[in-house]
């Protein structure tokens, strides 16, 4: 979070993706890798935007679609769409976007606190938004988006 005290100086790198219209951002020290969707298997009893459970490289992963994480119309998937793996604490999950675009490095004082709700995403999930030429950037806060009792169980699954 920033400090509304102290003048912060710096960049904070970023992977950008989108949903829908709207373009977002992951701070790249919690991301591990970047992969085309494959073979999801589905988990029975659990939350509706969790879409199951793949095989990577020998390790399960979570599968979370994050249209249906922050309520956003689901979309067909495409050639474009990824499954971005993060990591928050001991907790590693993919989230499903749209496309996976770029690496971008922004400007600590670009960004901004968020408003109570950007692109449909509640500003609970936010850590703030960018304003970067002619592009906003929506900065997700990882740890309240994957903070959910729902969330921590996926951290159990066995296939």
């Amino acid at each position: 979070m920033l400090d509304q005290n102290k003048e912060i100086v710096g960049e904070v790198k970023v992977i950008v993706f989108r949903l829908g219209e709207e373009e977002y951002g992951v701070e790249v020290n919690q991301v591990k890798s970047i992969e085309k969707l494959e073979h999801i298997t589905r988990v029975p009893r659990t939350p509706r935007f969790v879409k199951g459970v793949i095989n990577l490289r020998g390790v399960v992963t979570p599968i979370i679609d994050l249209r249906s994480r922050f309520n956003l119309t689901e979309a067909t998937h495409t050639e474009t769409t990824r499954v971005i793996i993060v990591a928050v604490g001991e907790l590693e999950v993919g989230l499903i976007v749209d496309s996976a675009n770029d690496v971008i490095d922004i400007p600590v004082n670009a960004i901004e606190p968020p408003p109570e709700v950007v692109g449909g995403v509640e500003a609970a999930y936010l850590r703030g938004v960018a304003k970067l030429e002619k592009r906003l950037l929506i900065l997700l806060n990882l740890d309240k988006v994957l903070n959910t009792d729902e969330i921590k169980q996926l951290d159990s699954f066995e296939v």
